[in-house]
């Protein structure tokens, strides 16, 4: 009996181990995170913040500069990444699939401050389509920078209805009702 329990431990012991040493234990994070990612919380109306303006510069896909000007009056969706984040990999299958249903009805900003050869590369490895948008660092910007993931959805009046730190699951039913009725108004 102590042979078995001493074998039952060590493999105990290499299955924990193997997280951190193999990629078994890289997507098993990924899952981990993806299991453990519930959808965000909306902000009460009453304590919504409004974006001070709409005036900020960014890149799109093809590195040409445009404003942020372009998406007042419109319901915006803006999530900080980087592909070298393990969370952020988790969240940003739950970003395509609502970017895959609401795409053209909402405006995408899919963030990332990275140089545009990794992020390609990254975008392709994991077939996502949604749109990239890069930062520009030291550039003004209507609301704060954080550190990623963190995302907003703002309202066609400019109003913060949602701001989540950390990794969130966007394809929900919570997350679809929120957007529809925004879309409504």
């Amino acid at each position: 009996m102590a042979k078995r329990k001493t074998l039952l431990n060590v493999l105990l012991i290499l299955f924990v181990l193997s997280f951190f040493v193999t990629p078994l234990g890289y997507y098993g994070k990924i899952l981990l995170n993806r299991l453990f990612s519930f959808a965000p919380p909306v902000i009460e109306t009453s304590e919504r913040r409004q974006l001070p303006d709409y005036n900020w510069r960014l890149k799109d896909e093809a590195w040409n500069f445009f404003n942020f000007e372009k998406s007042r009056g419109r319901v915006v969706f803006i999530n900080f990444w980087a592909s070298w984040r393990l969370p952020s990999e988790a969240e940003l299958s739950s970003i395509q699939s609502l970017y895959d249903k609401y795409q053209g009805k909402i405006d995408f900003y899919i963030i990332t401050n990275e140089n545009r050869p990794p992020v390609e590369e990254f975008m392709v490895k994991h077939e996502f389509s949604f749109p990239v948008t890069y930062l520009i660092i030291g550039d003004r910007a209507p609301l704060e920078i954080p550190e990623p993931p963190f995302s907003y959805l703002i309202d066609k009046q400019g109003y913060i209805v949602i701001e989540k730190e950390g990794i969130a699951d966007w394809d929900t039913r919570k997350v679809h009702e929120v957007l529809d009725d925004l879309l409504a108004e």
